[in-house]
């Protein structure tokens, strides 16, 4: 966490979510097991916006986040996550299938290692992207997640 960065933590179905910011971004969505930091007293009203958006995403009221978002990446992370937040709700597309959209089918490990290091879980929706043949792939937050956050937005079971 950023010297300026704040945090919250905030439950969900898939487990305590910590959420970090400042009062202009979103930095960071993570899953956690445990509180590992103290929630920021007088968070700003940011974060706590992130949380209420995360509870409509579950409650399914929510499909797309408004949010102001900010990580640190390389010209290419920062297009790979980009093109991460056009795969629309409840869809999912391949690895290969991603690095065909930014235009180069060679970097497909490129934009695996990129998925795997987006820092805003479920905001920036890297647990649409899938492997080979619908196969589920490492996802940072356990494969468990991945599948269910799938079946929440299928509204159902994929495999």
């Amino acid at each position: 966490m950023e010297a300026n960065e704040q945090l919250i933590y905030t439950a969900s179905p898939v487990g305590l979510l910590a959420i970090h910011g400042t009062a202009e971004y979103i930095s960071a969505v993570s899953f956690t097991d445990e509180k590992k930091a103290e929630p920021t007293p007088d968070a700003p009203p940011l974060l706590h916006a992130c949380a209420l958006q995360l509870q409509e995403y579950f409650e399914k009221k929510r499909q797309v986040f408004d949010l102001p978002i900010q990580q640190p990446g390389t010209t290419f992370q920062q297009t790979v996550w980009h093109y991460l937040t056009t795969i629309p709700y409840g869809e999912t597309i391949t690895y290969l299938a991603l690095a065909k959209r930014i235009g180069n089918v060679k970097s497909i490990r490129a934009v695996g290692t990129t998925n795997g290091r987006n820092q805003l879980a479920i905001v920036v929706p890297c647990h649409r992207v899938i492997g080979a043949n619908g196969v589920l792939t490492g996802y940072a937050g356990g494969l468990w997640r991945k599948q269910w956050l799938l079946d929440h937005e299928k509204g159902g079971r994929l495999f």
